[in-house]
């Protein structure tokens, strides 16, 4: 059995976890800053940087109290390198750093989206695993939509990837941001256009009539995304709605 103490601080949240031999989730302590940053809109770096610094002590301290891990039971600490905001990064590979040394283990630097990837692979404990979820079997199509990133990854197996799509040119979680933004919604955009668009649904407003045609974010023939052109959409859909000339 393998113990290792996970720590990612890519973006804006900082966060731990305690994992056995790389499937079973011990704990998954989340400190999210979405209100630090929902007053800007967005994410903002140096703000992330310094609440990594204030978090990433209480978070992993929690992490290993609730998995019920000693320290010395650990045989490895693995941590997010990359892709992310520099500063973000730096506190948690540092902290990482660290606590390896200190503890006279492994350190183990992991890809921000092979991780993503990974989390398919989890689970909360191995009764979970037996209760009836099935093994993931090669080949593998992964969907990554995280962040400033959205592709389509071909897995053949462990560690053998082949990107075969990716978006263009933003991502889409960055034009979900965008949109809610010009929309006057609260920061995150994907979650405040969902409860928006569930709202109307519940309010009875929608049909042919009410809705609105925007570009399709899939470039046909390719197995690529495009988002720009939604966002563009929507700019000129309220720019005109402004001036009176909208649907």
């Amino acid at each position: 059995m393998t113990t290792l103490l996970a720590i990612e601080t890519s973006c804006d949240e900082t966060a731990a976890a305690v994992v056995e031999d790389g499937r079973y989730a011990h704990s998954n302590i989340v400190a999210s800053q979405v209100e630090i940053h929902q007053k800007y809109g967005g994410v903002v770096p140096e703000l992330a940087s310094r609440q990594h610094l204030k978090a990433i002590v209480p978070v992993v301290t929690e992490a290993m109290v609730a998995a019920d891990v000693a320290w010395e039971e650990l045989d490895g600490i693995a941590v997010t390198y990359g892709p992310g905001l520099a500063g973000a990064l730096l506190v948690g590979v540092n902290f990482a750093k660290a606590l390896a040394f200190s503890l006279g283990v492994p350190l183990i630097g992991v890809n921000h989206l092979e991780g993503h990837v990974y989390a398919a692979w989890l689970s909360r404990s191995r009764r979970a695993r037996r209760a009836g979820e099935e093994e993931l079997k090669f080949a593998l199509l992964a969907l990554v939509g995280s962040g400033g990133h959205t592709d389509l990854v071909l897995m053949r197996g462990h560690g053998d990837y082949g990107l075969i799509g990716a978006t263009r040119d933003d991502a889409a979680g960055e034009a979900f941001d965008k949109v809610g933004r010009i929309l006057g919604l609260p920061f995150p955009g994907g979650p405040s256009v969902q409860l928006a668009a569930e709202q109307l649904s519940r309010y009875g407003l929608r049909g042919r009539r009410n809705m609105v045609d925007l570009p399709r974010a899939w470039m046909q023939g390719t197995y690529e995304f495009s988002f720009s052109g939604v966002k563009t959409a929507v700019v000129r859909l309220m720019a005109s709605r402004v001036k009176g000339h909208g649907p």
